[in-house]
């Protein structure tokens, strides 16, 4: 049986084990992997399910076990990965999905270039959604503009922070976003509890922890926006901010943030990780993600379902990374201010 461990990093690996030179030396070997938020979140449940299957597809049916590294909105685990991780093919990350958008806004924040990870491939991609508690009377889009709305955020490279601050400075929206929550189950029990009014997270993050809070014709909690390139069809009367938006730069700056929508949730290696463990690890995640056992219990986690190779991913984030000086001042001015 696997041993699935959740538990804060302190600090790197102190031993490094030696890298395998042949699909064999898995065997007998334990791969860690790491992702940045609490536990009971997507990230957390989606890097549980992997731990579980993975190793079944890799040569030697390796043991994995999952370590939590919250912080920063995800980005401690990243900034991790790429300066202290081991590079042996024994240790993985699920990266953010918003690591490259903070790339791209912040360069001088983060301490990685995502286009050196190497993508292992995607489970499933996902909108974010702003979804506030019906009882604020913020019921609309065009209300948010005229009410304050606090919102709570676990951190600046977080979607809960990004996308209301988008929405603040594209659209005019009064969102007061309150940081420091950690992982989006917290955030979303701040939201239960009353301490914040609204939060910004994955529809898949919604649906997984709470789908109840959007039943109903009296339902608990209210969509109000969603960033994506196309409606989800979960949510097809709730606008995405790039419909919402006329001016060419302001559409280019929401759709830089759609991309996260792309990424979701997957693995990838660190840089410096041997090349000839990318095809054995590629081609298991791959199997992994489509084999029976995945889906069932995929299906009963509550954990959507919309695989991509790892080549696919490389691609996007190269795209990311490449988009245009224009839209990347356009988004950084919307989020952040001007310099």
């Amino acid at each position: 049986m696997k041993r699935l461990i959740f538990a804060g990093l302190a600090a790197a690996a102190a031993v490094l084990v030696a890298v395998p030179t042949s699909a064999m030396d898995y065997s007998g070997k334990t791969i860690t992997v790491i992702f940045g938020y609490g536990t009971g979140g997507t990230y957390g449940k989606t890097t549980l399910l992997l731990t579980r299957h993975l190793g079944k597809f890799i040569p030697g049916n390796p043991t994995l076990i999952a370590k939590s590294m919250p912080g920063a909105g995800g980005l401690k685990s990243a900034n991790y990965a790429y300066n202290a991780m081991p590079k042996n093919g024994l240790y993985l990350l699920m990266p953010p999905d918003m690591s490259l958008v903070s790339q791209v806004l912040r360069p001088k924040k983060v301490k990685y270039d995502a286009k050196n990870f190497t993508w292992l491939g995607r489970v499933f991609g996902s909108n974010n959604l702003i979804a506030i508690r019906r009882d604020t009377k913020v019921l609309t889009f065009d209300m948010a503009k005229k009410s304050e709305v606090i919102m709570g955020s676990t951190g600046k490279g977080s979607p809960t922070f990004i996308i209301p601050s988008l929405a603040n400075g594209l659209l005019g929206t009064k969102f007061k976003i309150v940081s420091g929550y950690k992982g989006s189950a917290r955030t979303r029990q701040a939201m239960e509890q009353g301490e914040v009014r609204g939060v910004s997270l994955a529809w898949a993050a919604w649906k997984n922890g709470h789908p109840q809070w959007f039943r109903g014709d009296n339902s608990f909690a209210v969509p109000i926006l969603q960033s994506g390139f196309k409606r989800d069809p979960d949510l097809p009367n709730t606008p995405l901010i790039s419909e919402l938006v006329k001016d060419p730069n302001a559409k280019a700056a929401a759709d830089l943030i759609a991309t996260s929508s792309l990424i979701g949730r997957g693995l990838a290696l660190p840089p410096g990780t041997p090349k000839k463990l990318v095809p054995i690890l590629r081609e298991a995640f791959w199997k992994a993600v489509n084999s029976p056992g995945f889906i069932e219990d995929a299906k009963k986690s509550k954990l959507p379902l919309s695989p991509l190779k790892g080549a696919e991913i490389q691609k996007t984030v190269n795209e990311i990374l490449g988009m245009s000086p224009t839209a990347v001042k356009a988004a950084h001015t919307a989020i952040f201010g001007k310099k």
